[in-house]
């Protein structure tokens, strides 16, 4: 532990000072303190001094020297989730200035899309959610044997995936949330599906959408082929002249057709054979 020339403090002081004014949120107190370093490289490439000087720069908006920082630098990885958030936020700011709105979900996913993080914050592996997907991978293992984890349990897979309690218990109401709403539309599918197949069941296939279940004619009345039913009309237009239409006085409407000709023969004599008398007797 050397001291610094002309300065009074060593580089593990330098180093410690910025951690604790960035905790304290002096930022402005900071600032100073960064500004009046001497000009050692040594000391410049500190990593916490690094990284007091990427706060200040995000705090005072100076962001073309946050980037230039942060792309610059290697950071070890327990620096990460704090140098990415001042990587996020400082692009969705300048996207708001640039649409004059504030961005919404859609918006900020854009942003993420178009300046993804640099490999010098960024370990390469791929985030779902903002969650990495190893600890999505731990959430989902657990998950399929206990849906339901404790408030201790809850804890336990906070500090395994490096979440908060409240995210754990966030992306458990939610997957539960998303599962319930998979089970009701593949219900809703199934009852559609089962609908249908009794409305056809109940087509007969070989009479072409006839009903299976005829009523008591068609059950006990033969088909009739046309001939057949133009003679029962015939028939049928027959008997009834000769029973009622062509009924003539003095007899009855059940007389068969030989006492009608035997009648018509009788009135022809009672009319011609006065005539006949009556022209002999002109003869003579």
């Amino acid at each position: 532990m050397s001291m610094l020339p002309s300065f009074g403090f060593t580089q593990e002081q330098v180093a410690c000072v910025c951690e604790v004014l960035q905790q304290g949120g002096n930022l402005e107190r900071l600032g100073r303190f960064l500004w009046s370093l001497p000009a050692c490289d040594h000391l410049h490439k500190n990593e916490s001094v690094l990284k007091a000087k990427a706060v200040v720069a995000f705090h005072r908006g100076n962001f073309r020297e946050l980037y230039k920082i942060l792309e610059s630098h290697q950071f070890s990885p327990h620096n990460h989730p704090k140098l990415q958030q001042l990587w996020l936020k400082a692009h969705y700011v300048e996207a708001e200035k640039l649409r004059g709105r504030p961005l919404g979900a859609v918006g900020k996913y854009r942003v993420r899309r178009k300046f993804p993080l640099p490999r010098t914050i960024w370990d390469g592996e791929e985030t779902s959610y903002c969650f990495k997907e190893k600890s999505r991978g731990v959430l989902r293992e657990w998950y399929a044997h206990n849906p339901y984890p404790s408030p201790r349990e809850k804890r336990e897979l906070a500090e395994a995936t490096g979440l908060t309690t409240t995210q754990v218990s966030n992306w458990f109401k939610n997957r539960r949330q998303r599962d319930r709403a998979a089970e009701a539309k593949e219900r809703e599918n199934t009852e559609n599906n089962n609908s249908s197949s009794n409305k056809q069941n109940q087509l007969s296939p070989l009479e072409g959408g006839k009903p299976l279940m005829s009523s008591s004619e068609e059950e006990f009345s033969p088909p009739q082929s046309p001939d057949q039913n133009s003679v029962l009309l015939l028939q049928g237009n027959m008997g009834h002249a000769r029973s009622s239409n062509y009924s003539l006085p003095g007899l009855p409407a059940s007389q068969p057709s030989h006492g009608l000709q035997a009648h018509q023969h009788q009135l022809q004599d009672s009319l011609l054979g006065p005539l006949t008398s009556s022209l002999v007797d002109l003869g003579s």
